[in-house]
């Protein structure tokens, strides 16, 4: 019999608070995220389970005992789901779902199928559903409850046919397509970054753990009628909005998908052709939700995945959010600055921080422009210092002061620079 739609399916959730597992071991704070991605996807949460002990165990990951309890307690509740808030293994999958009799989930499937909800462009859609492939395919012979369930429902969204759980080739051939179509994305986006380059106005990537109000910083700055929304994993898709002061100061601001704690790496791999437009960004706005009591974990969740993205040597301000649901000042070094997004309360503090970040010092160097490139030229006129000017018989060669922003833009034209 199909599940009715309109109705919130439950679930027990289940953690193991272990030391040997680092960061893939849960907390109660991590427990109450789980229930929040778990009422993202439309479920209920029932109950929840944090058992702590000094290793998992190999076939079930919690122990025999508190196995029965889970299964007994998913009974009595009605629950129809179990949603783990660790990564399991295939077998673990396998055996959970055996012994309970119920559909198992961990947390990267949870964090999955909210993605595959939430994605609405061509783009976000082809990134998610290759990080769906991924997992499917770690994770084949332990999805069976899952991928088989008549009438959908959490963990089941996305290419979820019961028929992939025995057809790894087809997968395969999937995700090879999928690759393909991704590396296409990424040479569109190479192209528009380029043409971004080449217009000479900075480019400001904005990150964040989710829901800490990047969306709405966005909106508040640019406008052009972009809302958040007080929900995990608001904005999946791509956005990125044009910001002109009345003094003339422009900036791209380019909105990125939140981090969250135990991020599927499936997702940071799919999701690579839109976070490598950090490594192009000219800064870095770092929003951190200051109202939330875990606002350092989340901000060390957010500094650990830039830095595994290479650009922790980018310049960044960190812009402590939501100040107005605050009691007390924000921690602020050097360029950091306290805003309420949805207020507007700080805005103009932030700009001001932003262009001092932005203002690098130059240097001189020395072009050598192709005739064919002499039109580049203007460039060096117009954001830089012409020092001097020589025509040889092959190519101009021009001594000037540029900034880094200035050299990275000629280099991309493939102008010759010493210095």
């Amino acid at each position: 019999m199909d599940r009715d739609k309109n109705t919130p399916e439950r679930a027990v959730l289940v953690g193991l608070d272990c030391p040997i597992l680092g960061e893939d071991s849960s907390d109660y704070e991590s427990m109450e995220e789980l229930a929040e991605l778990l009422e993202t996807a439309g479920g209920e949460c029932t109950a929840s389970i944090l058992q702590s002990r000094s290793a998992p165990d190999p076939a079930l990951f919690i122990g025999g005992g508190k196995m029965a309890e889970v299964e007994l307690t998913a009974t009595n509740t009605g629950a129809e789901l179990i949603i783990f808030d660790n990564e399991l293994s295939p077998s673990q999958l396998r055996n959970l779902s055996k012994a309970t009799g119920k559909t198992v989930l961990d947390r990267p499937a949870l964090i999955l199928d909210i993605f595959a909800d939430r994605a609405h462009t061509s783009e976000g859609r082809l990134q998610v559903e290759l990080a769906q492939y991924r997992y499917m395919l770690s994770k084949l012979s332990g999805l069976g409850s899952a991928m088989s369930r008549l009438g959908g429902g959490i963990g089941t969204r996305g290419p979820g046919e019961s028929k992939l759980e025995s057809d790894r080739r087809h997968i395969r051939r999937r995700i090879e397509h999928l690759e393909e179509e991704f590396e296409r994305v990424r040479r569109v986006r190479s192209t528009q970054r380029s043409r971004r380059m080449k217009s000479g106005i900075p480019t400001v990537a904005i990150v964040g753990y989710t829901n800490a109000g990047k969306s709405t910083l966005l909106g508040a700055l640019c406008g052009d009628g972009i809302v958040g929304r007080d929900r995990l994993f608001d904005t999946l898709d791509p956005t990125a909005r044009l910001y002109k002061a009345n003094d003339g100061f422009s900036a791209i601001f380019s909105d990125t998908v939140g981090f969250i704690r135990k991020l599927p790496h499936a997702l940071i791999e799919a999701f690579k052709a839109t976070l490598e437009e950090l490594k192009y960004a000219d800064a870095i706005l770092h929003v951190i939700d200051y109202s939330s009591d875990e606002w350092e974990r989340h901000a060390e969740v957010t500094e650990k995945l830039i830095a595994e993205l290479g650009v922790a040597g980018t310049p960044r301000i960190r812009v402590f959010n939501k100040m107005d649901r605050c009691g007390e000042p924000a921690p602020l070094r050097e360029n950091d600055v306290a805003i309420s997004a949805s207020m507007g309360i700080g805005l103009g503090e932030l700009i001001a921080s932003l262009r001092r970040v932005l203002e690098l010092p130059r240097r001189p160097v020395e072009l050598r422009f192709a005739y064919s490139q002499i039109g580049l030229i203007e460039m060096v006129r117009t954001d830089g210092l012409v020092c001097g000017v020589d025509y040889q018989p092959d190519a101009v060669v021009v001594k000037a002061e540029c900034d880094e922003r200035l050299v990275e833009r000629l280099r991309a034209e493939k102008v010759e620079i010493d210095g």
